[in-house]
């Protein structure tokens, strides 16, 4: 069969040609954030942010999962462009069976449909980076594998350079902000999730951490039908988030509750997180009584002061003792603060704590949307930070800000209500940061993982 007729190699020099495309899209959404920010007036964020979405949305690929990953961090986007990011979707057309057969043979070798059963010709899921095809082993699990696309690696390098430039852009022109570590952290875990081998590391780093909790259940990888492109793991399956909606209050609020332990216990913990929010990532069981947590790409390993900071903080802004927040944001990693960037800074830590610090029942955020979730606050400090700034934000703050963030948004799509200054008290029960080191050390060690950058 000739080239011009092979299903695969069109698909794939589709997106070999992506790096013009994307370059083009961007650089035509650059001049007009230009054209705007100078010329715009009032409504000038709002046409800078819509061509923005409109070029991200022909590019596709990683690109599009970096502008969701800064869409969900509330204060590194005026909420226009915000808006707009926060549409896309990371969706791409399933790539066929020439393809899935040839990138199993690369990585299992001749003979790999001899390692299963039965294996879908047909995607079960298709995102920006990978595919999922379901297929079943000799003796009867069910798996699921995950393919990598090909050409991710400089396909990321290439989006990663058009990000830095656009945002840099937005740096010099808005100026409350200055998104260098921001960026750096986006860059090096969107490097990370491009190794299967690690990820399925992550897996089972959350394997062990959650083990014992029947609220959750973490899928297990198969080490020897895992490579560096190709991820095989334990199949499981679950209703989103979204079919509990209009469940009985109870339901939803038992959902949230382990939703709250799935994410907190491993962070106070063990101090991890995991940093992908996205809803379809968290699957319901059980009618309510327990989770699936998917998708362990975006895992940030912290140093354990970091999260002593956070704690600090959290007891610092409880007590409205100044002087502590100013030493938590310091153990946080930022730099040349002053006291009018601290208040400036308090403005979000108030928001974020505010419902640990009210004991009682209650939404995560009244009368607020799950898609405006922390923004109207990030409008007030960047505002602040446009007088008194700029600040620059740590790369440990972008994960932690983007997971909450992400956590407080499905709780409001729950509608869920419950005592989160209780749950969050109970998570710091015997809390130190030695002993926690200490654990870090134990678990990383099992599944043969070190602390981060």
């Amino acid at each position: 069969m000739s080239d011009t007729h092979d299903p695969e190699r069109n698909r794939l020099s589709a997106r070999l040609g992506r790096t013009v495309k994307v370059g083009t899209n961007l650089s035509g959404a650059g001049l007009t954030f230009a054209a705007n920010s100078l010329f715009g007036g009032d409504k000038g964020d709002e046409r800078i942010a819509k061509a923005l979405a409109a070029a991200l949305g022909k590019s596709k690929g990683p690109l599009m999962k970096v502008a969701q990953m800064v869409s969900t961090i509330p204060d590194f986007l005026p909420p226009e462009y915000a808006e707009q990011l926060s549409h896309l979707q990371a969706q791409a057309p399933a790539m066929g069976w020439p393809f899935v057969r040839r990138r199993m043979r690369a990585e299992l070798g001749a003979d790999w449909q001899s390692r299963f059963t039965e294996f879908g010709k047909e995607a079960a899921h298709a995102a920006s980076l990978g595919q999922v095809h379901r297929a079943t082993l000799p003796d009867g699990r069910a798996v699921a594998c995950k393919l990598q696309y090909p050409d991710m690696a400089s396909a990321v390098e290439s989006d990663v350079g058009q990000l830095k430039t656009l945002l840099g852009l937005f740096k010099r022109l808005d100026g409350s902000i200055d998104p260098t570590e921001m960026i750096g952290e986006i860059t090096d875990r969107l490097r990370e999730e491009l190794d299967y081998q690690r990820e399925a590391k992550h897996m089972a780093l959350y394997g062990q951490l959650l083990a014992h909790e029947p609220y959750v259940t973490v899928p297990e990888p198969i080490a020897d039908l895992s490579t560096d492109r190709l991820l095989t793991m334990s199949w499981v399956e679950g209703e989103g988030l979204s079919a509990y909606e209009d469940a009985p209050q109870e339901v939803r609020n038992t959902i949230a509750r382990n939703l709250f332990w799935t994410w907190w216990k491993p962070f106070t913990g063990y101090a991890v997180i995991h940093g992908d929010p996205h809803l379809g990532n968290y699957q319901v069981t059980q009618g309510g009584e327990s989770l699936n947590l998917l998708d362990f790409g975006c895992i940030r390993i912290f140093p354990a002061n970091f999260v002593a900071g956070v704690v600090d903080l959290y007891r610092a802004v409880r007590d409205d003792d100044f002087d502590a927040t100013y030493a938590a944001y310091e153990k946080w990693g930022f730099e040349n603060l002053t006291p009018e960037l601290v208040e400036v800074l308090n403005v979000w830590a108030r928001f974020i704590y505010g419902p640990m610090h009210d004991d009682r029942v209650r939404s995560v955020a009244d009368g607020v949307k799950p898609g405006e979730y922390g923004r109207k606050e990030a409008f007030e400090v960047r505002r602040l930070l446009k007088e008194r700034g700029p600040v620059k934000i740590p790369r440990e703050f972008v994960f932690m800000d983007r997971a909450a963030i992400g956590l407080g948004a499905a709780y409001l799509r729950l509608g869920a209500k419950l005592n989160f200054h209780r749950l969050f008290e109970d998570s710091l029960e015997g809390f130190d940061e030695m002993a926690l080191a200490a654990r870090q050390a134990e678990a990383l060690n099992r599944a043969g993982l070190v602390l981060q950058a």
